[in-house]
C-alpha cells in the first residue's frame, strides 16, 4: 500500500516516477512479518514503515523503544532508501546482554565451588 507519487513527481510526458524495491521486516518470537513494497525513489525509512501496515497492524510497535534499521544497521526514520533495503524493526532486548553475560557466569562460578571444581 505505497502512497502514489505527488502529481508532477518524474519525468514528463506522465511517465510514472522510477520505484525501488524494498522490504520491510518485523520479526516476533514465533514468526517473521516481511513486507514486500514498492515505492517512489528518494522515499524514506519512515515512509516504507508507514505504507508496509505493521504499525496498524501491530500496535506494540513504539519508535520511542523500537529501534529502526536496514540490514542489520541502525537507521534514522529519514533515511532515504535504496533498491531492494530491508528495513527492520527491532525489538527491545530483554535482558541487557553484558548483565545476562555477567549473571551467567556468576552462577558458573557458583556451580564449580558447589561441586568443588570438578566437572562432571
Amino acid at each position: 500500500m505505497a502512497e502514489p507519487a505527488a502529481p508532477g513527481a518524474g519525468s514528463e510526458a506522465g511517465t510514472a516516477a522510477p520505484m525501488l524495491r524494498v522490504e520491510v521486516a518485523y520479526a516476533l518470537p514465533q514468526r517473521q512479518e516481511l513486507i514486500r513494497l514498492e515505492l517512489p525513489a528518494g522515499s524514506t525509512l519512515q515512509q516504507a514503515l508507514d505504507a508496509s501496515g505493521l504499525l496498524r497492524k501491530y500496535p506494540e510497535i513504539d519508535l520511542a523503544k523500537n529501534k529502526l534499521g536496514i540490514y542489520g544497521k541502525l537507521a534514522d526514520p529519514e533515511t532515504k532508501l535504496r533498491e531492494h533495503d530491508r528495513v527492520e524493526v527491532y525489538r527491545p532486548l530483554l535482558a541487557d546482554p553484558k548483565e545476562a553475560r555477567k549473571q551467567r557466569a556468576a552462577e558458573a562460578k557458583a556451580a564449580k565451588k558447589k561441586t568443588g571444581g570438578m566437572a562432571e
